[in-house]
């Protein structure tokens, strides 16, 4: 995406609020600085299903897709999106009302916008008033994708030992003979076994979420749901159903009512649920696709055959970094993670943590300056514009740590190499589950596992490992005498002398 075209200045001359809403008739009305679909949409087909339509799927597949479409390419890749959960009701609400088409806006660190009307989504079908359409929309011959943004929680694996776990209750619910589906697996698992029925070739599943090998996670837990419902067709997925990996990468924040209005300020008309993003666009791709593709690879994501080397250096760099300046930030103050960069011991805790212990976890990157990638990295989170909420980084962390994390702590500790800043980072964590900060003001812990975390973070005054004795979460990590020793002594600090004056004593 050009940083000259389709960029606008912050303010326009009429700042009224917009009364119009954002529609098809309303693309030729839209200012001359704001970028649009050139492309007509009647002419474009749905080839992708997309479940999970969140703010990032927006402002990376979708806007990739776009930008096809309007270099008169991608035709039969028009999206079809997804909304398993009650929860995406609005969603099905709002692209009702303005025909599927959504802003988006890339925020320069200089105070620049770069905003779009992104069109490439064409329907949006909402599953709990529907189940059948869903199942049909995937089960016909025009789709050759289902991709997926639902989450690291999503995919329904136990946190220790990897496996799919049948006894989550909606899954069990799925798993009766003649169920009704409710779970991204019962979906698609029926859908491929209406095209196998029917003999049309099996759709590819692209997972976009942030796992490591995230196609082989999907490959494993989805047969493992069918070999449940059906143990041949379960066989028959595994054989024939491609799971290519994929790295993604784009800081997508939450969509606030600021955004919603400088929305309608830029473009003249109101958008409900506007997307915005930082400037930086990664996408890594398997080229391992059952069916066709689009050409991704024209508007800047690279197709591999091996993404493992790209997935460690983000998962282990960024989103892990994501976690070591989320907790420290937020207990010493600060809400927004370019605040808590902006304080030198925060950001050479980050650059120490990177230097030290991830990067020795990494494989080489074909392509990639790793160390002018971490600096790139310190860059986009001090983004100003983006005004990423440390809140948004501290949530769902029992499906973050395990993953991100964990992995480092235990290939350093097989090598003999640093733990102290993952030790820390681990103990920051455990120390705002407590869920009162350093003024004795309550924190909203957001996560799946938070009446189970703030009962056991509440107990490490008495007990100081008792966090990472949860195993669900950690394993057999608290019996590392190294690690437990490094964790013990960073939670002492953090209770003792606060999130910054520890976090100093990093520098």
């Amino acid at each position: 995406m050009s940083d000259e075209s389709n960029s606008t200045a912050r303010k326009l001359p009429d700042e009224r609020e917009a009364e119009r809403g954002l529609s098809n008739g309303a693309l030729a009305t839209l200012p001359s600085g704001i970028g649009r679909p050139i492309y007509d949409r009647v002419g474009i087909t749905a080839g992708i299903v997309h479940v999970g339509v969140g703010g990032f799927h927006r402002a990376h597949m979708a806007m990739s897709i776009d930008r096809l479409m309007n270099a008169g390419g991608a035709k039969k890749w028009g999206i079809c999106g997804v909304g398993l959960l009650e929860g995406d009701r609005r969603m099905k609400e709002i692209f009702e009302e303005q025909d599927c088409l959504y802003s988006l806006i890339v925020k320069h660190p200089d105070g620049r916008r770069e905003v779009t009307v992104i069109g490439s989504i064409l329907e949006y079908l909402f599953a709990p008033e529907d189940q059948e359409a869903v199942i049909e929309k995937m089960a016909g011959p025009g789709i050759e994708i289902v991709s997926l943004t639902i989450t690291e929680g999503g995919y329904n694996f136990d946190r220790v030992t990897g496996e799919f776990d049948a006894a989550t209750p909606v899954v069990v619910g799925d798993l009766v003979p003649g169920a009704v589906p409710t779970t991204v697996f019962g979906f698609v698992t029926e859908a491929l076994r209406r095209r196998r029925e029917r003999g049309i070739a099996p759709f590819t599943v692209l997972s976009c979420d942030n796992i490591q090998g995230n196609g082989h996670m999907a490959r494993e837990m989805f047969t493992a749901f069918a070999r449940l419902k059906d143990p041949e067709l379960g066989a028959w997925i595994a054989q024939n159903v491609k799971f290519p990996n994929s790295m993604v990468d784009r800081i997508t924040p939450v969509t606030s009512t600021t955004d919603i209005e400088e929305a309608a300020v830029l473009t003249g008309v109101r958008d409900a649920w506007p997307v915005v993003c930082e400037p930086f666009f990664q996408w890594v791709i398997e080229d391992d696709f059952g069916m066709g593709r689009p050409a991704f690879d024209e508007v800047d994501a690279q197709f591999v055959v091996d993404v493992e080397p790209y997935e460690l250096m983000k998962l282990r760099l960024l989103n892990a970094s994501h976690q070591a300046l989320c907790y420290f930030g937020f207990l010493g103050g600060y809400r927004y993670a370019h605040e808590a960069t902006s304080d030198p011991a925060i950001a050479a805790f980050l650059a120490r943590y990177m230097d030290r212990e991830a990067t020795p976890t990494l494989r080489p990157v074909p392509g990639i300056d790793l160390d002018r990638y971490k600096h790139t990295l310190i860059e986009r989170f001090s983004n100003p514009e983006v005004r990423d909420t440390l809140a948004r980084l501290c949530a769902e962390s029992s499906d973050r740590i395990p993953k991100w994390l964990v992995p480092v702590i235990r290939a350093q500790l097989k090598s003999g190499g640093e733990i102290d800043c993952s030790a820390a980072i681990v103990a920051s964590w455990a120390r705002y589950a407590e869920a009162v900060d350093e003024q004795g003001e309550p924190i909203e812990v957001v996560d799946s596992l938070r009446d189970e975390l703030i009962a056991i973070a509440r107990t490490q005054r008495e007990n100081p490992l008792a966090f990472i004795e949860n195993t669900r979460l950690f394993g057999d990590l608290a019996t590392s005498e190294r690690f437990s020793a490094a964790y013990r002594s960073a939670l002492r600090s953090l209770v003792e002398h606060g999130a910054l004056a520890t976090v100093r004593t990093f520098s």
